[in-house]
């Protein structure tokens, strides 16, 4: 059997004392937490380690003496050793270091021991991840856990250092001076009042009964921002409940959401400073209109393309011109809706811009309306080219069916057997062939609309993929990986401190940190997908049917839909 001593480093040149810490239970091992320095009154470290007992809830336990050489203290050993009969343990510790030799040793003749040296501020601030691939049940009673556990619960304990005036002395990692910030603490202090008010104002935001009208819900689900709107006061709800959080995951959660939302507010005032100088409203308010009607020009001169003979194909000439002049007529009207508008464009992008106050994310959003609304003519193009196209399809697909004696059976969702008079072969013959003429024109005013529309949707969903990023992306466990990588810790590794003759095995443990790619997915921040719900295989399917298409589709995770 071989006992495995996890000491901590800052308790190497401890003067003579006790040691105090726990037994690992399950596993023959033990971890130091302090050092009591000698003189103390036996009965004064009784009561504070009960006192330590219940604030931590934790068994603590006076494992034994650590003795270190000084002058005038020639009879320490032997008096460290008789306290073993003054605190009763089934095993006593008495670990020596002598003067000149970096190790030291353990008077315990049964068991070879192994010491293992490490950095207990480290250690407590840590928090162990199972390894990749490895289930966290696996990992839950392990040996290192429950040694990371057990300094972690021990803060309490690393409160007392020299400058108290209490009758125990101890020796610890914080032993020289309690480690705080003036400015940390004001903020706790202020934080309580200011989750609480948060709290109500939230809340009174919530309970507004128009926001659950159907009208309202239903214009709130279609805008991103009132998507982002709806995601953000989630996150405030979040992070400003007074509630501590209990689990390491929470408190991840809690900080990434914290550090998000102050990005995201500092980088939409950035924005703002740079829009309302040089009149840079204005300018883009001048630009606005002209773009549009360089779009609308475009979009006539293509309608003009197809209704002639596009790439030299035979279109029929009737339902061409038909098409053509509907939608001409749509683009007649879009611009008298954006030359209606133009005098009041450069104040409402004053205002908009307002917007990027409460967040880079929200400007984005609002972005992504604009875009909507300003390209609202091409949606109404495809869908009308997609419905039409649909029936078309549809169409055809039936009478293909009625050729060969077979139909739709809608109760039991298959295809039967059916047999047809000589009239409805007819009538279906003529309906086929004048569905399947009028097919190609059909058709390229749906493809040239669809990937129009689709481009509409790419500059959206790189939008929205921007919001997303923000939204989701743990920067604070990306900062604690790269300026505190031992806060996440994914397993440990040992490399030899000392290995002197006659002396025991002295071992430094190191935290091997979580990798970057790993931290930033296990605490990415749960938010509304804005990728498309199908796979490829289904998108292509939709196209090729006429179905209508929504890929970026503002979607909560979670959610029944998702």
């Amino acid at each position: 059997m071989v006992l495995k001593i996890f000491f901590p480093q800052c308790c190497n040149r401890a003067d003579s004392g006790l040691l105090v810490g726990r037994w690992v239970p399950g596993f023959d091992s033990v971890v130091v937490l302090a050092v009591i320095h000698y003189p103390f009154i036996p009965g004064q470290v009784k009561k504070y380690l009960s006192e330590m007992q219940s604030a931590i809830q934790l068994e603590l336990t006076v494992l034994g003496s650590w003795s270190m050489p000084k002058d005038g203290q020639e009879g320490m050993d032997s008096f460290l050793k008789d306290l073993s009969t003054i605190f009763p343990q089934g095993r006593w510790l008495q670990l020596s270091r002598e003067l000149g030799k970096r190790g030291f040793a353990c008077d315990d003749e049964k068991e070879k021991v192994i010491f293992i040296h490490y950095d207990q501020r480290k250690v407590m601030l840590s928090h162990l991840h199972p390894a990749h691939g490895q289930e966290p049940a696996a990992e839950g009673v392990s040996e290192l856990r429950l040694v990371f556990q057990t300094v972690a619960q021990s803060q309490p304990l690393f409160f007392l250092d020299k400058y108290d005036d209490g009758p125990i002395k101890l020796t610890h990692w914080q032993s020289e001076g309690r480690e705080a910030s003036i400015l940390v603490e004001l903020i706790k202090q202020a934080s309580v009042p200011m989750c609480l008010v948060l709290t109500w104002l939230l809340s009174l935001w919530t309970q507004l009964r128009i926001l659950n009208m159907w009208p309202v819900r239903f214009v709130s689900s279609k805008l991103s921002t009132c998507v982002q709107l709806s995601h953000r006061t989630e996150h405030l709800q979040t992070i400003s409940s007074p509630r501590r959080a209990q689990q390491h995951a929470d408190f991840m959660r809690k900080a990434n959401i914290f550090v998000s939302f102050l990005v995201d507010i500092a980088l939409g005032l950035l924005l703002i400073s740079w829009l309302y100088r040089e009149n840079r409203i204005g300018r883009l308010a001048n630009t606005l209109v002209p773009v549009a009607d360089h779009v609308a020009k475009e979009l006539q001169e293509l309608l003009q393309w197809l209704m002639g003979a596009p790439a030299g194909l035979k279109m029929n000439r009737a339902l061409d011109q038909v098409l053509g002049r509907f939608f001409l007529y749509h683009i007649h009207l879009w611009i008298s809706y954006i030359h209606l508008l133009s005098p009041f464009i450069e104040m409402i992008l004053w205002y908009v811009g307002l917007s990027a106050c409460l967040g880079l994310t929200f400007a984005l959003s609002v972005v992504s309306d604009i875009v909507a609304l300003l390209t609202f003519h091409i949606y109404c193009f495809y869908v009308y080219g997609a419905r039409i196209y649909c029936l078309k399809i549809y169409g055809l697909s039936s009478l293909w069916r009625l050729f060969r004696g077979k139909k739709w059976n809608v109760l039991r969702q298959r295809v039967d057997s059916c047999s047809y008079d000589l009239d409805q072969l007819f009538i279906g013959t003529l309906l086929f062939t004048i569905l399947l003429f009028l097919l190609p024109t059909t058709a390229l005013y749906y493809l040239v609309f669809t990937l129009l529309r689709l481009g509409v949707v790419l500059l959206q969903g790189f939008i929205h993929l921007m919001i997303d990023i923000i939204n989701s992306f743990p920067l604070f466990a990306g900062g604690l990986r790269l300026f505190r990588p031992y806060r996440l810790a994914e397993g440990v590794k040992f490399k030899v401190l000392c290995e002197e003759p006659g002396m025991s095995l002295h071992l430094m443990m190191e935290i091997n940190p979580l990798k970057l790619s790993t931290a930033v997915q296990q605490y990415r921040i749960p938010t509304y997908s804005c990728y498309p719900k199908d796979s490829w295989a289904a998108l292509c399917k939709k196209l090729f049917v006429g179905d209508l298409i929504y890929p970026w589709t503002p979607l909560h995770k979670g959610s029944k839909e998702d």
